[in-house]
């Protein structure tokens, strides 16, 4: 056993120490989060704790590629009106929706893919109303993209603004404080499917939206070539290397599981990840005094804020890995296809020259 390895195999024993979602039902808001990738715990069991294979390689994964069973409309692509079962209810969309509001960046991510701009998007503090990633991806196709209406924080929309917007179409997730209430509200102004949210549930999330929009077909066609590529990845690496993935925002600091956004795009092509992130949670805290959890072969990381903010902890230096400053809007602030895109590309080029 490498030396790493030997490392992360005592920091996962020192992990589970403090380290500790139940599925969201169908009325009832799931766990709080002020983002996408916010804390959530699986229904599956989590690997053994010194293990560094992704659970993709016994065709186990912890992300969902499928919505689950009852979801969804039932009805072929372009078929209108539809009845929408989502994460709150049933919805009927009576034509295909022309004007839709977001209220989390990851459901304007999807839309966009599917051919549409948000008529309005709420935004997370201190972060763009439509990040840089999108913009790059989709400003030339959707030339007014930049001036996007703000329509709130997504812990705070504005009501009156989306009302305003004469939206046809409203696409939230359950997993925000006060979920049940904004539903009622929002679908007061139009029709609304509830998404389950958190970057654990993108897949599925991103094809109740597409079936809202009557584009199932194409969301899910997008996904079978997706997996094909990250399995790629994955299967061209002549020689093994796990992968971290660490944030620092405000006061917090934190390394990412396998039930994670980013984790998950690791765990699609079946990347190792080190012992001290084989926990049952999106994320866990951790203090600049055990910044060796964050440490593996490669180390990814992000910063809402300066660089310096993590890369100047006393710790930092000691780490061992290979340290990659990556797009923290893409890895760690929102979920969506073109952002699992961004970071299989950013794997992609990291490893593709190990």
């Amino acid at each position: 056993m490498s030396s790493l390895s030997r490392r992360s195999a005592l920091a996962a024993l020192a992990l589970s120490a403090v380290t500790g979602l139940a599925a969201c039902a169908e009325t009832a808001p799931a766990e709080s989060a002020t983002n996408n990738s916010a804390d959530a715990t699986p229904a599956t069991p989590a690997p053994g704790a010194t293990g560094q294979a992704s659970p993709a390689a016994s065709g186990q994964y912890r992300t969902p590629r499928d919505m689950p069973e009852g979801k969804g409309s039932g009805q072929a692509d372009g078929v209108f009106p539809r009845d929408v079962v989502h994460f709150a209810g049933t919805t009927t969309v009576p034509s295909a929706p022309q004007r839709v509001v977001v209220i989390n960046t990851g459901q304007a991510d999807g839309l966009l893919l599917l051919g549409l701009a948000p008529v309005g998007s709420t935004s997370a503090e201190g972060a763009q109303i439509v990040p840089q990633y999108l913009l790059d991806a989709y400003a030339a196709e959707h030339p007014g993209l930049a001036a996007t209406p703000d329509v709130g924080l997504r812990s705070e929309p504005k009501l009156e603004a989306i009302a305003a917007l004469k939206p046809d179409l409203i696409m939230m997730n359950t997993s925000g404080d006060g979920a049940t209430d904004l539903y009622d509200t929002f679908s007061r102004i139009a029709p609304t499917i509830a998404a389950q949210g958190t970057g654990l549930y993108w897949k599925q999330d991103f094809q109740l939206m597409a079936d809202a929009l009557g584009k199932l077909e194409q969301a899910q066609a997008w996904l079978t070539e997706y997996h094909a590529d990250a399995a790629g990845l994955g299967t061209s690496l002549t020689t093994p290397a796990s992968v971290s993935f660490v944030r620092k925002n405000a006061d917090r600091l934190r390394v990412f599981g396998v039930p994670s956004f980013a984790g998950s795009v690791a765990e699609d092509a079946g990347l190792q990840r080190p012992a001290s992130q084989q926990f049952d949670k999106t994320s866990q805290d951790i203090s600049p005094e055990s910044l060796d959890l964050a440490d593996a072969d490669y180390i990814f990381y992000g910063v809402q804020g300066e660089p310096s903010e993590i890369t100047g902890m006393p710790l930092w230096g000691s780490l061992q890995g290979t340290k990659v400053q990556v797009d923290d809007d893409a890895f760690y602030l929102n979920t969506g296809p073109t952002a699992a895109r961004v970071v299989l590309a950013q794997l992609r080029e990291t490893l593709g020259t190990a």
